[in-house]
């Protein structure tokens, strides 16, 4: 039976690894597509896959692939913003939306989708780092599967797999540790963009990869796994896994563990979400067994990575707190790749915002734009005293 598929955030890494997916296993038709500034990959995707309808969040770009599609020999349906995200993730004849968006721009359109009743593969993690309980709720209310994406949710959810009248122990999440995992705080106080962009084992966009570095993209993910599989934060234990080969683990009440492992490569719990529940051949790389034979686990260093305590923080004061841990990260991070700012700069700009902010517990989507504008506000002023 022939599934339709929207893919929001066509261009990224997430993204153009959906449609590498979709190139090599039958039974996808992509309906659409969104990107933001990348014209010429959106165009060549267009060409190749012919989507009904496309979505453009930034206006130059969506005036640019308006003009060109007009030529195709096919048509081709190009909207704009919000509301265009927000269309194509409710398309009626669309199964599943791949939300691979990055940032907490991807709420609005999942939540959207959610009330659609579409099936959610998930690599968008500020829609539930921001909204967890209002997502998770929408999605059990319309009786919607959320399918993660990451590759550690991911590891979690096959662990799961035959499993869910057992009691969990204990999620442990992995983490490669990023580039500077043995570095000293001197030795952060000098890393550079180029440097941060260095991930060791994995090839992904650049705000993931700076999170990477920061380990804040493991406190994310720890928000992230307390609301896909209602657990406490107590319940979360993260290791520091140098060769990025099992993917993330679960312990029973019995003691015993079960591990995803596996190639670092994203495209395996892709291919997952879309296919769950089967498992469908592929021809990427195998693990080798012979060859990655040695496997560590560490504690992480949160006196020299800070962000990972601060995420866990957030979620322990709860409300709209993560939501401003979330918008904070990724003013930081946009600054730092602009070089605006240093390195250890990011977690210490995030907890004096953190700080400085009053949390609102029952709250809804509005209070969250509301506290991102605030965030946005409070860090406009910093930087212009």
């Amino acid at each position: 039976m022939e599934r339709f598929i929207s893919i929001l955030g066509s261009t990224g890494s997430i993204g153009t690894q959906t449609l590498d997916v979709i190139r090599n296993i039958k039974g996808f038709t992509v309906s659409a597509l969104s990107a933001n500034f990348n014209v010429e990959l959106l165009l060549k995707q267009i060409v190749e896959f012919k989507p009904a309808k496309i979505a453009v969040t930034d206006y130059n770009s969506f005036l640019k692939v308006k003009e060109q599609v007009a030529s195709l020999d096919f048509s081709v349906e190009v909207l704009f913003g919000m509301d265009g995200l927000c269309e194509i993730a409710t398309l009626s004849e669309v199964d599943t939306v791949v939300t691979a968006l990055v940032g907490s721009i991807g709420l609005i359109p999942t939540l959207a989708a959610i009330h659609a009743k579409k099936n959610i593969a998930l690599a968008n993690k500020e829609t539930l780092v921001t909204a967890g309980s209002i997502v998770m709720k929408a999605a059990k209310e319309n009786n919607v599967s959320i399918l993660p994406v990451d590759s550690e949710h991911s590891a979690i959810f096959q662990c799961l797999q035959g499993n869910f009248e057992n009691k969990i122990s204990k999620i442990l999440l992995t983490a490669s540790g990023g580039p500077f995992r043995n570095f000293t705080k001197e030795q952060l106080q000098q890393v550079t963009v180029s440097d941060a962009l260095k991930h060791p084992n994995w090839a992904m966009g650049k705000k993931i990869t700076i999170d990477s570095a920061t380990m804040m993209n493991k406190g994310l993910e720890v928000i992230e796994a307390k609301w896909l599989f209602d657990v406490e934060l107590n319940d979360i234990e993260v290791l520091v896994h140098p060769q990025s080969v099992v993917h993330s683990m679960v312990e029973f009440t019995d003691g015993s563990v079960m591990a995803q492992l596996g190639e670092h490569d994203m495209r395996v719990p892709i291919q997952y979400a879309l296919t769950y529940p089967k498992r469908v051949e592929n021809n990427y790389p195998k693990i080798d067994f012979f060859v990655k034979n040695n496997l560590t686990f560490d504690k992480p260093k949160l006196d020299l990575f800070p962000c990972l305590s601060l995420a866990f923080s957030a979620s322990e004061i709860g409300g709209t707190m993560p939501c401003v841990l979330n918008a904070a990260n990724e003013v930081l991070v946009a600054k730092f790749l602009n070089s605006e700012i240093t390195f250890l700069d990011i977690p210490r700009l995030i907890e004096k915002t953190m700080s400085a902010y009053t949390v609102k517990y029952d709250f809804n989507i509005e209070d969250l734009l509301s506290a991102e504008s605030w965030v946005k506000s409070f860090l406009k002023d910093y930087f212009e005293r």
